[in-house]
């Protein structure tokens, strides 16, 4: 039956960034749909945590500020989920922060930590998921990229790059690993009412001019996004390799 190609019933998933917010939202639906849940973020993952176990699913927490973490530390997260649940089959890079400045004032340090959290992570994570993946057969990573891996958005060079780059990666990985059974796509979140969002939606005049371009007439939710994670992370996606699914209410169509 089709319904049972979405079942993640017996696998296990990491998300980054889980503590809340759009990652919160991954997690729930990956367990939701069967999987037992790492939750790595530098705040604490105890509310995702307990709601995962709610669930009748297994969930561990694991502390780390991805702007701080050596790659050998990134490394020792991947077998730390593994040790803890004994096997890892599904990995959503989601963890991503935002700098906002002027391009001819955009500070190096800004540069560098969006950078670091939003590209460098995500390559070394899903280099050593991949790696694990590999070893047992297969998996599937998914990454998130953004209306920013095609557009150039405004005061936000550092995100912008990083999300490009993001796009281009997951085609890069998908191009090796997909005969090695190991899945690479990522979803384009459009305009999401989120943490990050907020300076946007404080500010009268901008929030209408992106409301009024939305087709769908509203900004996301976490819940919009749990169909497309599923689905990739299920082995409803064994075909699917490279590709950005915008879940967007319509924006790039405008």
């Amino acid at each position: 039956m089709i319904l049972d190609d979405f079942s993640l019933a017996g696998r296990t998933a990491l998300v980054t960034g889980a503590a809340r917010g759009l990652g919160q939202g991954y997690a729930l639906a990956l367990a939701e749909a069967g999987a037992d849940v790492a939750l790595l973020d530098r705040s604490d993952c105890s509310q995702t945590a307990a709601q995962v176990r709610a669930l009748g699913r297994r969930a561990t927490a694991i502390e780390a500020d991805l702007s701080q973490t050596a790659q050998a530390e990134i490394d020792g997260i991947v077998a730390l989920v593994v040790a803890e649940l004994g096997r890892l089959d599904i990995l959503i890079n989601n963890a991503g922060i935002i700098r906002r400045q002027p391009a001819v004032q955009h500070s190096a340090d800004n540069w560098n930590d969006v950078l670091t959290v939003n590209l460098d992570a995500v390559f070394f994570l899903s280099q050593a998921a991949g790696r694990e993946m590999i070893a047992q057969g297969g998996g599937k990573i998914v990454n998130i990229a953004s209306m920013l891996s095609y557009q150039g958005g405004i005061l936000v060079p550092s995100y912008t790059a990083a999300k490009h780059a993001v796009a281009g990666l997951t085609k890069a990985l998908a191009n090796e690993w997909a005969a090695l059974g190991v899945n690479v796509n990522a979803i384009a979140p459009g305009y999401m009412a989120t943490d990050n969002t907020a300076p946007i939606r404080a500010d009268a005049d901008r929030e209408a001019s992106i409301s009024t371009r939305i087709p769908a007439g509203r900004w996301g939710l976490p819940r919009d996004l749990a169909g497309a994670v599923v689905f990739l992370a299920s082995p409803a996606s064994d075909y699917v390799h490279g590709a950005i699914i915008p879940v967007d209410g319509g924006w790039l169509t405008r």
